[in-house]
């Protein structure tokens, strides 16, 4: 039924307004396809939720992404994707799903000179050593460094992204972690953490190679929909936004993760 409609759009779904991060880097990368987000606003943060709520709440997000009728299933969020992966590809077996840690994964495998891996999230990612397993599964002589940062969450899901409160937080979490670990890469591995890349980037230095698992995400499904042979040929892209609480706010700090103006309007409030 997917692969057979490839105008279809896209579903990408995250806890709140982060995930429109990797949103953004699909966009950018797939200029023909069409998508639709939704935002469980209502509900974050996934990061402090346990594993079945988590997974519950998956489910719930995917149906109702799934009767809108998608193609390909974008997990743009870490915690989800740490917990909730399999579950879904089991509930959905005829629709391809993508979460964010492989990619984000294999781009650090690549990038990294020492094999020194930094890995920064939610506490529940970090705590799920997700990242760390699949690191260690692509190149096993890897050694990785993880560190929870909760509090870079609310700082993006209010645009507070620069300046010297972002920049302190970062310090508080990251001042000593290169001098410490040695790690010459930097996971963003929570989809809030890219707009924060100048902030991290300041306390870390130079030398520290920063992977941003959105980049790495749509450069993913951009390969997925080439080998299934599913890529949109149309020029009329459709980007539809959907949440579960709060368009106003959504489209305020929305505007800021894509770079362009959003309004309350362009945002369809749904129950789950």
């Amino acid at each position: 039924m997917y692969a057979s409609d490839c105008t279809l759009p896209i579903g990408v779904f995250d806890s709140g307004i982060g995930g429109l991060t990797v949103l953004k880097a699909l966009t950018d990368a797939l200029p023909r396809e069409s998508f639709v987000y939704l935002g469980d606003t209502a509900r974050l943060p996934y990061g402090t939720k346990s594993a079945k709520s988590v997974i519950r709440y998956c489910l719930q997000t995917t149906s109702l992404l799934k009767e809108r009728g998608i193609k390909l299933l974008v997990v743009a969020c870490n915690t989800a994707t740490s917990v909730s992966l399999e579950a879904l590809q089991e509930a959905y077996p005829g629709l391809p799903v993508v979460g964010v840690i492989r990619p984000g994964a294999e781009a650090a495998c690549r990038q990294s000179a020492s094999g020194r891996i930094g890995v920064i999230g939610t506490e529940s990612t970090v705590s799920g050593g997700s990242y760390e397993r699949e690191i260690l599964r692509i190149r096993p002589e890897a050694k990785v460094f993880s560190r929870p940062c909760p509090l870079f969450v609310p700082l993006a899901e209010e645009g507070w992204c620069d300046g010297d409160i972002a920049e302190l937080t970062a310090r508080r979490y990251l001042g000593g972690m290169v001098g410490e670990t040695g790690i010459d890469t930097l996971v963003l591995g929570c989809t809030h953490f890219p707009v924060l890349a100048e902030a991290i980037g300041k306390v870390v230095g130079p030398g520290v190679t920063l992977v941003d698992s959105a980049r790495t995400t749509a450069e993913f499904v951009q390969d997925m929909l080439e080998r299934r042979d599913i890529c949109s040929t149309t020029t009329e892209r459709r980007l539809t936004f959907l949440a579960t609480d709060g368009a106003e706010r959504f489209a305020r700090v929305g505007g800021y993760f894509m770079h362009h103006a959003l309004s309350p309007a362009d945002v369809e409030i749904v129950d789950l």
